[in-house]
């Protein structure tokens, strides 16, 4: 399920690449996240999934939403829509897995604390994983390194893409701190709500119109049925879990995949330092995400 995940990750940037030109950025999410909601919601009645019990657990879930989908799709897209290379927002976004380990190992108490304090100890990120996470974000610097002058960074451009960056960092630790275990088809729903909620606002004030090429057409279709209903529900259950630093050093692996795609698809460049950096990047979250051994006396 994660190499899933990252497959189709992986093509959110093919999808700007092909939608981007016939509609605004928020304009388009908006209108992907209200075909979601159809989409689960036949789902839903054909399968009669349980929707989540109480209201809390609903405004955590819209929470999760908020900064997993309209915080962090809204913050990319803008940032690229305003002149930021793709490979530029790659690397910042990437840094979320070594966000993510910073508060896990601030959070953590010292073993011996109890029954809670041993829970979340047993999260700390230990020197193997520290190691894992390095290699992965040199791994992905050296995949973006000639991609990084493509684009202009502006002050508008670099404020969207820590807009992203804090957003799916948040919303990973937020979800599995206060979410509990819920149908992924009900619980993606009330995520899709609260996302079209905050975004479509911004979305209206947006002047240029939308425009039904194929092109458009074709990455709309994708976003929602690959993109949300895969490659979002992959995530929520990824999330739900696993342990936050290990499903974050995933991410790691989602720009060396794209621009493989990238070659595959559109003949971008691939050079012998990009797979340097993609098989560095394997690694890292190999030693992330394998089990730790353990000692037999």
């Amino acid at each position: 399920m994660p190499w899933v995940f990252v497959v189709i990750w992986s093509t959110g940037f093919v999808v700007a690449r092909f939608g981007m030109p016939h509609a605004p950025p928020l304009s388009f999410l908006s209108t992907r996240y209200a075909l979601s909601i159809v989409c689960f919601g036949v789902w839903i009645a054909l399968s009669g999934a349980s929707w989540p019990r109480g209201r809390e657990q609903w405004l955590h879930l819209a929470v999760v939403g908020v900064f997993l989908q309209a915080g962090y799709l809204g913050g990319v897209w803008s940032a690229v829509k305003a002149g930021m290379g793709a490979g530029t927002a790659a690397l910042i976004v990437g840094l979320q897995p070594v966000l993510t380990a910073l508060w896990v190992t601030m959070q953590a108490p010292a073993p011996g604390g109890g029954d809670s304090g041993e829970i979340l100890a047993a999260a700390r990120v230990s020197p193997r994983q520290w190691l894992g996470l390095a290699l992965g974000l040199a791994g992905l610097v050296l995949v973006v390194w000639r991609k990084l002058g493509v684009g202009e960074v502006s002050a508008l451009s670099f404020s969207m893409a820590s807009i992203a960056l804090l957003s799916i960092t948040i919303g990973t630790l937020y979800q599995k701190r206060y979410v509990r275990p819920c149908d992924v088809r009900t619980a993606s729903s009330v995520q899709m709500f609260a996302a079209l909620a905050v975004t479509l606002p911004f979305a209206l004030l947006e002047r240029e119109p939308m425009v039904m090429h194929p092109e458009f057409i074709g990455a709309m279709a994708w976003s929602v049925l690959g993109l949300t209903l895969g490659g979002s529900s992959l995530l929520y259950l990824l999330i739900q879990r696993g342990a936050a630093t290990q499903v974050s050093s995933l991410m790691y692996l989602v720009p060396p995949c794209t621009a493989l795609l990238a070659w595959l698809l559109f003949d971008e460049v691939f050079t012998v330092i990009m797979g340097l950096g993609l098989a560095l990047t394997a690694l890292g979250v190999a030693l992330v995400t394998s089990p730790a051994r353990r000692r037999i006396d």
